[in-house]
């Protein structure tokens, strides 16, 4: 398949929009849940989908990341995988299914057992699922996720405040997912032609495991990472104070889903499509780089600003506790994009062996942190996840200095710009707070501030991300005028 850059571009801004209308609709709908709901439902959740999530790393991870990166794959491919992932899924639940008792009995949590043997069957929807996003993915076929998406995101949505205000307390967000995922899925195998043929090739699949098994692994190893942490305070502190962490988490995680989402599932196989021309896949991660850092920096540091008034008017005082970790999740997420470009370059290449090894290096750095910080509390933890973040993006970035003559002093200078004009904007705009106005007032004053201070400072210093940006924009604007007229 022939990629250009309006390709590369249009695809992009699909995903961005299905991302943003689900994740917009979603926020909306939290925040009344949040209000409606005990922290310490949100706590139990967490708790379920470390497990849930973990094993369903199994389908999301290997064999559909080989079958993007592979140059054609054909049916034979997909059918072999499907029926695989399905038999995979099916085995996964029925570990769930039994392990549940145990998990309740470690947590002392009785309730655990049938939320944990709901919730467990997202992964053989996640398994019917994978091989259709696949083959989206693999033909950038982004517009078909739009709708599939925000069709789940709706309906979902409406039936979780509906339960939550009935009083179903933490099964309104058990139903709530569960609904999501499954429409979401009829309406992808709906509106995407591809359907699993009567044909089945373990030849195949061993073909494609030499490149999905090291993926597979990468993708064990960082959900076990990730997950690590809400075991780890589930288990010493509470359900309540997991509850505080992860909302903390969820405000810049909102954001940079939706950004990085669409950059990740729109780079790789844009990447791969280019991977014979070290060039070309050089200037589309350098570009990837500059234009992500130039819109996640300034969002996250206004989110780290503005935290306390933000949490205050829309969830109220009760989660106030969560504004710590809010702030340093912000800062850890403010460079996602950037191990998302350099990973996705590798990747690209068909390196899993490299990308295996960065993710052991990083999670055995991360481990001994967080080991390390969990005697001295909840708060060093977090602050660990951020340490680990700043290293990583080191280690992410180190065989690309190789692989595409792109070192990370070079992509340093790239995000230098952004970086020194969000720092400017992030003071002036927390400077704020020290007037004493109520939270309302401060917050209408911060955010168009700051949004001013850093596109006036664009335009002084000539920010090419920031033309870029605008050159996009003008484009877009310009094509459906052209449409409307024809």
């Amino acid at each position: 398949m022939k990629v250009n850059k309006q390709t590369v571009t249009t695809n992009l801004i699909w995903r961005f929009m299905e991302r943003i209308g689900a994740q917009g609709v979603s926020f909306i709908v939290s925040l009344f849940l949040a209000r409606l709901l005990d922290p310490k439902a949100y706590g139990i959740i967490a708790l379920v989908t470390v497990f849930t999530g973990f094993l369903q790393i199994f389908v999301s991870c290997g064999f559909g990341n080989a079958l993007v990166q592979k140059k054609q794959p054909d049916d034979l491919d997909y059918s072999s995988v499907f029926y695989f992932n399905l038999v995979a899924c099916i085995i996964i639940y029925i570990i769930i299914f039994v392990t549940a008792p145990l998990v309740s009995i470690f947590y002392n949590m009785p309730e655990l057992v049938l939320v944990m043997r709901v919730m467990g069957l997202s992964v053989i929807i996640a398994g019917v699922k994978n091989i259709q996003e696949s083959y989206v993915s693999k033909n950038l076929m982004f517009k078909k996720f739009f709708f599939a998406t925000l069709g789940g995101t709706i309906g979902a949505s409406v039936i979780g405040i509906w339960m939550a205000f009935m009083g179903y307390g933490v099964w309104a967000l058990i139903v709530q997912n569960l609904f999501n995922m499954t429409i979401d899925t009829i309406v992808l195998w709906v509106t995407v032609r591809w359907r699993p043929k009567k044909m089945f090739s373990l030849k195949r699949l061993k073909e494609l495991f030499s490149y999905g098994w090291k993926m597979l692994v990468s993708g064990i190893i960082s959900t076990a990472y990730g997950k690590l942490t809400q075991l780890i305070i589930g288990k010493v502190f509470s359900p309540t104070d997991l509850a505080f962490y992860n909302k903390g988490e969820a405000f810049p995680s909102l954001v940079v889903d939706n950004i990085n989402t669409s950059i990740d599932n729109v780079l790789l196989p844009s990447m791969s499509s280019v991977q014979d021309d070290k060039t070309s896949l050089r200037n589309m991660t350098r570009r990837s780089i500059k234009t992500s850092t130039y819109i996640l920096m300034p969002m996250m540091t206004g989110l780290a600003v503005c935290a306390e008034p933000l949490v205050s008017i829309i969830l109220t005082d009760k989660w106030l506790p969560c504004v710590p970790f809010l702030r340093i999740f912000c800062f850890t997420y403010a460079f996602w994009p950037v191990h998302t470009a350099n990973l996705n370059a590798i990747k690209a290449l068909g390196h899993s062996d490299i990308f295996l090894k960065l993710e052991i290096l990083k999670k055995v750095i991360g481990l001994i942190a967080i080991l390390v910080t969990v005697w001295f509390g909840i708060m060093p933890m977090a602050y660990s996840f951020l340490f680990n973040s700043v290293i990583s993006q080191v280690i992410n970035s180190y065989p690309n200095r190789n692989l595409l003559n792109y070192s990370y002093i070079d992509q340093l200078k790239d995000m230098l710009p952004a970086i020194i004009l969000t720092s400017v904007m992030g003071l002036l705009v927390f400077s704020v707070q020290f007037i004493g106005l109520s939270s309302w007032i401060t917050l209408i004053i911060q955010i168009p501030l700051g949004v001013a201070i850093y596109i006036i400072g664009s335009k002084i210093f000539k920010l090419d991300s920031f033309d870029y940006a605008v050159s996009i924009i003008k484009n877009l604007l310009k094509r459906n005028r052209i449409n409307k007229v024809s």
